[in-house]
């Protein structure tokens, strides 16, 4: 096959005989090469294409963009509703952009509304924007902290306002 010419290595003379070894390869390479998108003890962002339902509740330390519908509530770092994107269920993260359909309450230290939301819920905001054109029904509170805020308890079946039972 091909040989390395040893002429222009140091140290070697034209008369050498000595064969030069070729370094060792593996004949048989493996079909796909697997590797983490994001480093381990880092969360990455997770993508919900278009064609995805999700009927049930998400939870993550990492980024989520959705595209799909869920049914359900999300807690992220930081989530993403893309203009195809239907959720049903309360979203709760540090940084929220809308950009699709939200039914639901929305908690989030920042939250961005852009041109082309469609939000019905409150807004529990430590900071909000709100672009020209957001489609928006509900109430706006302003919170030092929103994240902490829980959901209103419902009282029990057969129990007054105060939650005691008759």
């Amino acid at each position: 096959m091909f040989s390395k010419s040893r002429i222009n290595e140091t140290g070697s003379k034209p008369g050498d005989t000595e064969k030069t070894k070729a370094p060792e390869t593996p004949l048989i390479k493996p079909l796909m090469d697997y590797t983490p998108l994001a480093p381990k003890g880092k969360a990455g962002t997770s993508i919900l294409s278009s064609d995805l339902t999700v009927v049930g509740n998400l939870k993550t330390a990492g980024d989520i963009q959705v595209e799909g519908t869920v049914e359900g509530d999300i807690r992220a770092h930081m989530l993403i509703v893309g203009e195809t994107a239907t959720i049903r269920g309360e979203i709760v993260a540090d940084d929220i952009v809308v950009n699709g359909r939200v039914i639901g309450r929305v908690r989030g230290l920042k939250v961005r509304l852009t041109s082309t939301a469609r939000v019905e819920g409150d807004i529990i905001h430590k900071t909000i924007a709100i672009e020209a054109g957001a489609h928006f029904e509900g109430s706006v509170q302003r919170q030092d902290d929103p994240l902490s805020a829980g959901r209103t308890a419902l009282p029990a079946p057969g129990a007054d306002a105060d939650g005691e039972i008759a």
